[in-house]
């Protein structure tokens, strides 16, 4: 391979598609023999890498500052003049590479998945695609721009999370409206996203012969492994074993709390009426502690999120402007992951930053492997990655590891941590449930009116429980469906969670069993990256890959027996 590539993605900031033109010409160019397949390989997932790199980079900078318009600039040109060119190029080298009838060894996977992106491929949608991208950033600068005013200061949403810790009703109840009204103010933008975004999916479905969305999707996600009939059954599941279980924990809470029945201001705050944890002051302290955490857990993780400190690859504290939720995404070419998150000094930052740790993780395992394509983790996976971290660590948040609380407030942190646990399968399953609904009655969903109602259906279904009374907020209840950005930014991507957590509460129990043993299975299943299929990478970490009553009680009774153990 005579033309070679740069050594960082840095000297490729400014390139426009001309500089890299020459590049996938130079690899369409070659003869593919088997001398050379893995020489050829190699090079096409360096340049993949340096390439994802540099979109890593423009993605992150719109992220850190909604209000950057450079920013935003070059995450537009990227998207239009690299993205859709590139995608277009890798179509002929996949093409190429399977009319090779070669392959690097141990390659078996990613093949599949590339036959399957040949046949997905409509260059008519590179641009759609593109669009699509944009209006999500779009929805992110609308809600990176909800700030109230709270004790004479402005402030985000997110910031105001904390209040609905507090012992004090009447000022949780305050902070809850004042949150919901101000969502509520910015409900006929957010449907004019949502029109726009579902006629570019419906058009993309329709653009490559596919019957809906739904089954588009499912195709590109690579959802190999199971169907959507297994997950419409999963949500049945979750209805039969979990909701009569959450019926139990909201009976509990109303009654510790002394109350005639509990309202929405009423499920954070702690159920014994004790002030909330402030497990740190800063995101610098969050940082620190976490790092504790992870050595104790494994030394050698440790180690690795001592280079991310090392290389600021994080960016934790919330603030004005700064996009939603949190998320690790990764620099490919470096293969160092990056983590993004808002936190504002709650137990939940814990945990976001011990599940975003998992994530990150998984990028450095599984770093050895040579080809880009054989990183590509189902999120089905994933996230098993980073909510079996988040249970893997809990026995050392405690001051005795370095961590952030007392014996006692940590066993309270992992107690309140398992409830959720179990209360997030129903809400995992409106969120799953109405993207069903609506990618395979695309005309109905184009009315946000019907979009309320049938989550309003759903929200019925799943989030209804005998001591919870949220009658009086019925707009509130029917545009959830606004406040869950993985509608608007990766559709279809929200049943993993739900997936994952089962395989993670089994690796969870195997390390109850014996901490270093699960540990390492656990690391091991991370090296393998995307290498391997579903079924094989949950069996690695000492999982099974289900999602059925059977699985959904032993989770549950797992769960419950630790409770009722740290309680």
């Amino acid at each position: 391979m005579s033309l070679k590539l740069p050594k960082t993605s840095k000297e490729m900031q400014d390139w426009k598609w001309g500089d890299y033109e020459p590049f996938f010409e130079h690899l369409l160019n070659q003869r593919i023999t088997s001398d050379n397949i893995e020489v050829w390989m190699k090079y096409w997932s360096d340049f993949s890498e340096l390439i994802g790199e540099v979109g890593t980079d423009v993605y992150v900078s719109t992220t850190v500052d909604t209000t950057d318009k450079q920013a935003k600039k070059r995450f537009n040109t990227f998207l239009e003049d690299i993205s859709e060119n590139a995608s277009a190029r890798n179509q002929k080298l996949k093409k190429k590479l399977l009319k090779s009838g070669l392959t690097p060894e141990n390659f078996d996977i990613p093949l599949r998945a590339i036959k399957s992106e040949v046949e997905l491929y409509c260059k008519e949608n590179l641009p759609l695609q593109t669009k699509d991208s944009k209006l999500s950033k779009d929805y992110d600068a609308i809600i990176g721009s909800q700030t109230v005013e709270w004790d004479g200061e402005e402030i985000t949403i997110t910031q105001l999370s904390p209040v609905l810790l507090e012992t004090d009703r009447k000022r949780r109840e305050k902070a809850w409206r004042l949150a919901a009204e101000r969502r509520l103010r910015d409900r006929e933008k957010i449907n004019e996203i949502w029109q726009n975004i579902l006629e570019i999916r419906i058009r993309i479905a329709e653009n490559a012969n596919f019957d809906n969305y739904r089954s588009w999707r499912w195709e590109y996600l690579k959802r190999f492994d199971y169907t959507p009939k297994d997950c419409l059954k999963f949500h049945s599941a979750i209805e039969k074993v979990i909701m009569p279980y959450v019926n139990k924990l909201i009976k509990k809470r109303k009654e510790l709390l002394g109350l005639d029945s509990l309202k929405p201001w009423d499920l954070n705050v702690d159920p014994l009426n004790r002030e909330p944890l402030t497990p740190f002051e800063n995101a610098t302290e969050l940082e620190e502690k976490c790092h504790h955490i992870f050595r104790a857990v494994d030394e050698e993780l440790g180690n690795q999120f001592n280079i991310m400190r090392e290389h600021k690859l994080l960016d934790l504290a919330n603030r004005k402007g700064k996009a939603p939720g949190g998320y690790c995404t990764e620099y490919y070419h470096q293969r160092l992951p990056f983590i993004f998150m808002n936190a504002v000094g709650t137990h939940s930052d814990v945990q976001t930053m011990l599940h975003e740790g998992g994530h990150a993780f998984h990028v450095f395992e599984s770093n050895q492997l040579p080809y880009a394509s054989q990183r590509e983790v189902g999120m089905e996976f994933a996230e098993v990655a980073s909510m079996a971290m988040e249970l893997l660590a809990a026995p050392y948040i405690s001051n005795d590891y370095g961590g952030f609380y007392n014996s006692q407030d940590a066993n309270r942190a992992r107690i309140e941590h398992l409830e959720k646990s179990i209360m997030f399968w129903p809400y995992m399953a409106v969120v799953d449930a109405f993207q069903h609904w609506a990618y395979t009655n695309p005309k109905e969903a184009m009315n946000p009116g019907n979009c309320d109602k049938e989550w309003t259906d759903l929200w019925k279904r799943f989030q209804t429980y005998d001591d919870l009374d949220s009658e009086e907020f019925s707009d509130v209840i029917a545009t959830g469906w606004h406040n869950k950005l993985h509608i608007y930014h990766v559709p279809f991507y929200y049943v993993e969670y739900g997936m994952a957590q089962l395989g993670a509460v089994q690796v969870w129990g195997n390390a109850l069993k014996n901490q270093k043993e699960a540990v390492g299975k656990y690391r091991n299943a991370l090296s393998m990256g995307g290498n391997a299929t579903l079924p094989e990478l949950f069996e690695a970490a000492g999982a099974k890959f289900a999602f059925d009553e059977d699985m959904l009680n032993y989770a549950v009774n797992l769960i419950d027996g630790q409770i009722k153990e740290l309680s």
